[in-house]
Order: C-alpha cells, then structure tokens, then sequence
C-alpha cells in the first residue's frame, strides 16, 4: 500500500520514503500499467483523438485546446492520424473500442455508416470536432464551413470583385473545404455570377501546394481571375508569392484570400485577406463538453462557433 501511493502521488507517505521507492521502481524499470488501474478503478482514463493530419497548424490549435482540459481533469489521450481517409478512421475506432476508452473524439462529422453505428450501440461519448451538423454520433462543436464560405463570398462581392477561382486540393479530400467552396459560389450565383471554378492541386493544402496550384491557374488562358481564394492560409502565401514573382500586383492586379487566420499572418508585411476560426476555444470547449457527458451530464448536441472576416491588405480596399 504504501508503494502504491508513493507512485500515484497520494498523500500518506514522507517525502524521504517517497524518494527511496521512486528510486527503487526506476532502478528495476518498473512502469505502473494504466490498463490494469482502469480496471482495478472500474473507469477507464483514456481518451482517443482521431486527426486527419498531424502536420496542420489547424489540428495542432484544437489538439492544444483539448489537452490542456482532458490533462487538467486526470485523462490521457492517444492520437491516431487518419490521413483523411475514413476508411482508416474506421479501422482505428474498431481497434480503439477494444480498450474500452472513456470517450473518443472524431474529426469532422463525414465517417463511415460502421462508424456511427458502432459508437452509438457502444453508447461511447463522442465528440465531432470541428464541424458541425444536426445529427452527430454523439456531440458536436465546431464552425458551419458553407457558412464561412459566404461569410467571405460576401465581402468579396462587397469589394467588387466578380471573377474569383478557388485553390484546393483533390476532389472529396477535405470535406470541409468543399463545403466553404459551396458557400462561396452560393453568394457568386445569387449574384447573377457563374459557378466559382476550382483548381486542385494533389499536394498537401501547404505552401508548395498554394504555388503549385497558382502556377497553373495563371498558365490557364480560360481563366482570368480578379481574385483567388485558397483552402487556407498557407496555400494562399504560396499563391501571394507567385503571383509576385509573376510580375502581378497584389492587389491591384488580383486579390488573394485565404482561411483559418493561420500564425503566417502575423508575420507578413502585406497580411492576408482570410477567415478568423476560434481553433483553441474550439478544442478547449469541444473537451469540456465531452468530459461532461463521460460524467454524465446533458449537454447540447452541437456548438456552432462564430467565424470572423479579417480584412488583410491583398484585397481591394471599401
């Protein structure tokens, strides 16, 4: 007994004791088995986090907002990255039940049918992050994606901009980009304006991929854009930069937009045109609800957080 409150840090032993049988554990290489004490508790601490990608600075903000919560109230997390494929999210959330974890967070809300219906009969608190709809498996917080995508179809058309293309990457790859895209030729077409085009890109929505897209719209001779919008703000620093060494004036000779309001912003000398999204408030208040419903408490079904326009220096001016 007194071992193991030494190791779990409870009170009930001198400092002096404490020491000598931390000592003795590492010089044996003894680790506690968490698995064991979830069961010994009847509880178990684990919480699995699926992201798409574990090298976006997106994902990286939520992550941090929920770690910080799940650590503060005694959970541990253990992240799988699903590359975007649901398929691979599948086979993940299969492996993950069988540790019978206390909750598990999803990115999105697009999964597979086995998907939903495993963690429903599970009854396994489940929190979609960062997006939203009116059905979740479980619960859900994020931002409404068509809705930002108007949200800036809206100032462009303000601005007067009439010709826009968007920058993204492979069909049905982000499914949340292809709702901001809908919401952005939604506001264009009750404009009296065509559908938006789309160039895509098979790279990662990064830098090179915002240069690599842009390369190409302006090789294009159908298309004559007097503004791009980009997936987010990293492929539109890549799309600024071409456009430059183009010998095109931003904005005077096209406008640029991104999304996400990405660190890069503060940074650059002609900041960008894009879309504030609440990332940490949404990883932090996204933990806080699901650690309520693992403690059983009524929590409403889905959050939707504001989005901000953030009007940068590479569109036009009101």
């Amino acid at each position: 007994m007194t071992v193991s409150r030494a190791i779990r840090g409870v009170e009930g032993v001198s400092a002096q004791k404490r020491a000598e049988i931390l000592h003795a554990a590492q010089s044996i290489g003894y680790r506690p088995n968490r698995n064991a004490a979830s069961l010994a508790a009847s509880y178990s601490t684990l919480i699995g986090i699926s992201l798409p990608t574990l090298f976006n600075e997106v994902f990286a903000d939520i992550l941090d907002g929920m770690r910080r919560t799940f650590e503060l109230a005694g959970f541990e997390i253990v992240l799988d990255n699903s590359d975007y494929d649901p398929h691979r999210e599948a086979g993940w959330v299969e492996r993950m039940l069988d540790w019978h974890p206390a909750a598990i967070v999803l990115s999105g809300i697009d999964h597979t049918q086995s998907v939903r219906e495993q963690l429903r009969q599970a009854a396994m608190p489940t929190l979609e992050i960062w997006d939203v709809c009116d059905d979740p498996i479980d619960i859900c917080v994020g931002i409404d994606h068509e809705a930002a995508g108007k949200l800036l179809g809206k100032h462009l058309l303000q601005l007067g901009y009439r010709r826009p293309v968007f920058v993204g990457v492979d069909a049905g790859r982000d499914p949340r980009a292809e709702k901001r895209l809908l919401g952005l030729s939604a506001i264009f077409r009750d404009a009296g304006r065509e559908a938006v085009p789309v160039i895509r890109t098979q790279k990662h929505a990064s830098f090179e991929a915002g240069m690599t897209g842009t390369t190409s719209l302006l090789g294009s001779s159908a298309l004559r854009p007097d503004c791009i919008c980009y997936l987010n703000d990293h492929m539109a620093f890549g799309g600024l930069t071409t456009c430059e060494r183009h010998g095109l004036d931003v904005p005077g000779d096209i406008g640029i937009a991104g999304f996400n309001d990405l660190g890069i912003n503060l940074v650059l000398a002609k900041p960008l045109t894009t879309v504030l999204t609440p990332r940490l408030l949404i990883g932090s208040l996204g933990a806080q609800q699901l650690l309520a419903r693992i403690h059983g408490a009524k929590v409403d079904r889905c959050r939707v957080m504001a989005t901000t326009l953030v009007a940068g220096m590479t569109t036009r001016q009101l």
